[in-house]
């Protein structure tokens, strides 16, 4: 049973062999990529359920004992966010098929796309500090190629920004990774909380704090390092922004939060406070920088950083109640913010732009699709009853618990930008008629775009609708991440 943690990192491996095994035959590469996709989420979702009724699972790997060998853990929050992943690479790999064209393929987006998947899931279940650098490494790796696969300036121009400052927070991890060892003489993550605590002077502790929270922060997008977001995510194909957008500064926000918890929270008070500021003026900045642009896939890339910020609030209030407030935040934004990017994907392929200026008439020629974009978009700015409505009133009823009164008011505020750069694209896109010599969006609609966007609406819808068990399930994942005795006497047994 134990082994069924390693299946959503073997999938995703497996499937990219055969793909690499099958480079010339275009039709085996989508049947096998969509069906490996499909094998991936049904493991993820066996690895969920068995965390719910088994507790936390470990796999030593080659039976070497922690802390000396490499660890893998499942608990309840990494088994989440392997399903999330699971869900969107399928409802990604169904829409690749009609938005990645035979050039993509010939040049390897599918065992690309399935080595990110592996990447990811990767990052999310490992036990100890460098082979999280190891996955983040991984996921570099594939998305730099990703994003430059097509060799258009544009493209081109975006990977080199991200692969910059991605390989810049690279290097100050792998220092940071250094620093720790030499201070604690281990890097498995459940020995370092036994042990950081007890091998330096405060300072020293505080100041590692701060340097993985660079290096995560630059990951996961946080002010004032998310740069590189907006000035890449919107040059690839819609599948792979869609992809990036919904998983990778999740991965980033996943690692800030598994090791804050366990290594740097315990009796402080600068950190979490540090984390608050972070997380306001996250906010407060990508709201501004979506306010301020004039094209689709831009104005929903700089909302990733705004709703980073939600996020680390949550870790930042640090107790319980935030912390399920930040999981339940974490999964309903990657449902949100995929279908939003697979929704702006569907309206540049019918007009051949993402300029708001450039598109228009939608609500008159296909109002089913002006409904899929507002699900997700008033999701996103918190109406209720839709899930971004739950996972906000849950972060901003722990800060008022804590009377952390300016927080909640920059995240209400921050709600209403964002509304307002919503109804912007509604405007703009949905509702004007299009500009003289701008194509009208009639014609033949693809099901494969529409399918996975139609699915994640309804799971938007679900969510909220079914609020009481997703969020029984966030406080389940906030209750083992607040309370990491678990996690620690799961990881080492009976070690002293």
């Amino acid at each position: 049973m134990q082994m069924i943690l390693l299946w959503p990192v073997l999938v995703p491996f497996a499937s990219a062999i055969l793909l690499l095994l099958v480079w010339q035959r275009q039709p085996w590469q989508r049947l096998i990529g969509v069906a490996g996709a499909v094998v991936g989420l049904v493991a993820a979702i066996a690895l969920l359920a068995t965390t719910l009724t088994r507790d936390i699972l470990v796999v030593q790997v080659g039976n070497w004992p922690a802390p000396f060998g490499i660890t893998f853990v499942a608990d309840i929050f990494s088994a989440i966010m392997v399903t999330m992943a699971g869900l969107m690479g399928l409802a990604v790999a169904v829409y690749a098929l009609a938005d990645v064209d035979s050039h993509y393929e010939r040049l390897g987006f599918h065992p690309l796309f399935h080595i990110l998947l592996m990447g990811v899931n990767g990052a999310f279940l490992t036990g100890d500090l460098f082979n999280l650098y190891v996955w983040f490494e991984v996921m570099l790796i594939a998305s730099f190629v990703l994003l430059a696969l097509g060799g258009k300036p544009a493209e081109l121009e975006g990977a080199i920004k991200y692969v910059t400052l991605n390989l810049m927070a690279s290097g100050l991890f792998l220092a940071a990774v250094g620093i720790v060892y030499g201070v604690a003489g281990t890097l498995n993550l459940a020995d370092l909380a036994r042990q950081l605590a007890l091998s330096g002077p405060p300072s020293l502790i505080t100041g590692l704090a701060m340097l993985f929270l660079v290096a995560f922060g630059i990951k996961a997008a946080i002010f004032p390092l998310f740069g590189w977001l907006p000035a890449s995510y919107h040059t690839p194909p819609t599948a792979v922004s869609a992809i990036f957008a919904g998983l990778l500064t999740k991965v980033g926000v996943y690692a800030i939060i598994r090791v804050f918890t366990l290594l740097f929270l315990d009796g402080q008070r600068l950190i979490p406070t540090v984390i608050l500021v972070v997380a306001g003026l996250t906010m407060v900045t990508g709201v501004l920088g979506a306010a301020a642009q004039s094209e689709f896939r831009r104005i929903l890339s700089f909302h990733i950083v705004s709703q980073i910020g939600y996020m680390i609030m949550g870790l930042g209030l640090a107790s319980a109640p935030a912390l399920a407030g930040a999981v339940f935040y974490i999964m309903h934004h990657i449902v949100v913010k995929t279908n939003l990017f697979l929704i702006s994907g569907i309206v540049r392929q019918a007009q051949g732009s993402g300029l708001l200026e450039r598109l228009g008439g939608w609500y008159r020629q296909r109002p089913a699709t002006g409904l899929l974009f507002l699900i997700p978009a008033m999701s996103l700015a918190g109406i209720p009853p839709l899930s971004g409505f739950w996972a906000k009133l849950t972060l901003i009823r722990a800060g008022l618990a804590q009377d952390q009164i300016v927080i909640v008011l920059v995240a209400l505020a921050v709600s209403l930008l964002t509304l307002f750069s919503m109804t912007k694209i509604w405007a703009e896109v949905f509702w004007k008629e299009p500009a003289e010599g701008v194509p009208a969006p009639a014609g033949p609609t693809d099901w494969r775009r529409y399918a996975p966007a139609v699915a994640l609406a309804a799971g938007t819808v679900t969510i909220g609708l079914a609020v009481g068990p997703v969020y029984e399930l966030a406080a389940a994942a906030a209750a083992q991440l607040h309370n990491p005795a678990g996690y620690i006497q799961a990881v080492l047994g009976g070690l002293p």
